[in-house]
């Protein structure tokens, strides 16, 4: 296939490789498409769309759904990915797990290795990933294997900057800042490697895998031990010359004490920093399958707290940018999230909005996993999309 050998030329060689990440791209925002609508919607001929189209089912990457059959004339055969045809590989590097995981083409997990820790040091990540990939790449028929494209790292942007919110010291996070992860990664799994802040990650897993409202401009943010975001601008991430728009975890706003970072003000850290002062277990608020239960009271003045940060924050970038919707997801139980959006959509009808326009606030769909599904489709994306 010619995808992964698009630079932006424009021969045709390079033309065809775009117009085979557009068909898929298409396809997979819409899950299943006829070639007519594919023509109509990137201004194909149907002859184009029939070679390219057919080469892509050749590779296994698309595959015929069952005929529909219309008002008029013969039966219409939508197309869809195969999920089968490709593999992403992707390593979740957080405050407090490892995660690998792998994802098919069409973005659904096979197979995820993890492990909960008191905070990421190198040495650790290195065994882990070195363990994990052994089992991951067993789980994989042999002959899929070859299918993996290679490995997307999610990981905080400086994680060593933080050092109070990692729960560490200085001194135990200063060997990250020479830490290669690209380097060491390929050398000790053979893979290509692909770095992305773990936020912009999640983002790129709630365009690319739901997005139900087919929004093409919004700001989201993710809710874990950092909050932190990503952009989106006309259907796709925004990252800005140093690979780092939508760091929205860094963006001032206004806290009880005076002037922070939203990450001082809505992340995770400061709810099990508030329990572990009340004498709860708070590292269990980490688990999926955590209720959340029988600490109410913390939990909604750590929510009020978190939704009068995210509401300046969404109010700015509103003033500036003009989107849609802020989305909000993240590690946190369903119910939470709903309350934390009430919470934030009462905070903005309170606040003063002139010259802003109308907004939502909607919730994200991944939870949990929405970074490690973003990683893992980070080497998915650089081929074919």
């Amino acid at each position: 296939m010619h995808a992964k050998n698009l630079h932006g030329g424009r021969s045709q060689t390079g033309l065809r490789a775009h117009n085979e990440r557009q068909i898929l791209s298409l396809i997979r925002r819409f899950d299943a498409l006829p070639k007519a609508q594919i023509a109509k919607s990137l201004g194909l001929s149907a002859q184009a769309v029939t070679v390219i189209t057919n080469d892509l089912l050749a590779a296994g990457l698309i595959k015929k759904q069952p005929p529909k059959k219309g008002k008029v004339g013969k039966p219409i055969e939508p197309l869809s990915l195969c999920a089968n045809g490709a593999y992403g590989l992707g390593l979740r590097v957080d405050r407090k797990i490892y995660q690998m995981t792998l994802v098919d083409f069409a973005g659904q997990i096979n197979a995820q290795v993890s492990l909960h820790i008191d905070y990421p040091k190198v040495d650790s990540l290195m065994t882990f990933v070195s363990d994990a990939y052994r089992q991951i790449v067993q789980s994989v028929p042999s002959e899929c294997q070859s299918r993996i494209l290679g490995l997307g790292v999610a990981t905080p942007y400086q994680l060593w900057a933080w050092p109070e919110a990692v729960g560490a010291s200085k001194e135990a996070l200063a060997s990250w800042q020479a830490f290669d992860f690209e380097t060491e990664l390929k050398a000790l799994i053979g893979l290509p490697v692909y770095l992305c802040n773990d936020d912009t990650a999640a983002c790129s897993a709630e365009l690319c895998f739901a997005n139900s409202q087919r929004l093409q401009h919004f700001m989201y943010l993710y809710i874990g031990p950092f909050i932190g975001g990503g952009l989106v601008l006309n259907q796709q991430i925004y990252y800005g010359q140093n690979n780092n728009a939508g760091a929205l975890g860094s963006m001032p706003v206004s806290g009880d004490k005076g002037a922070k970072q939203l990450i001082e003000e809505a992340s995770l850290y400061l709810l099990e920093n508030d329990l572990k002062v009340a004498g709860f277990e708070a590292s269990l608020i980490y688990y999926p399958e955590s209720s959340w239960s029988g600490f109410e009271n913390i939990l909604k003045a750590w929510l009020m707290r978190a939704a009068n940060a995210i509401a300046q924050a969404a109010l700015a970038s509103m003033a500036l940018l003009d989107l849609q919707a802020v989305v909000i997801d993240g590690a946190i139980p369903p119910a939470v999230k709903s309350q934390l959006i009430e919470a934030v959509q009462q905070k903005i009808s309170q606040s003063d909005q002139r010259g802003i326009a109308g907004f939502r606030i909607l919730p994200g769909t991944l939870g949990y996993q929405a970074q490690t599904i973003g990683s893992a489709n980070l080497p998915i994306m650089q081929h074919y999309y």
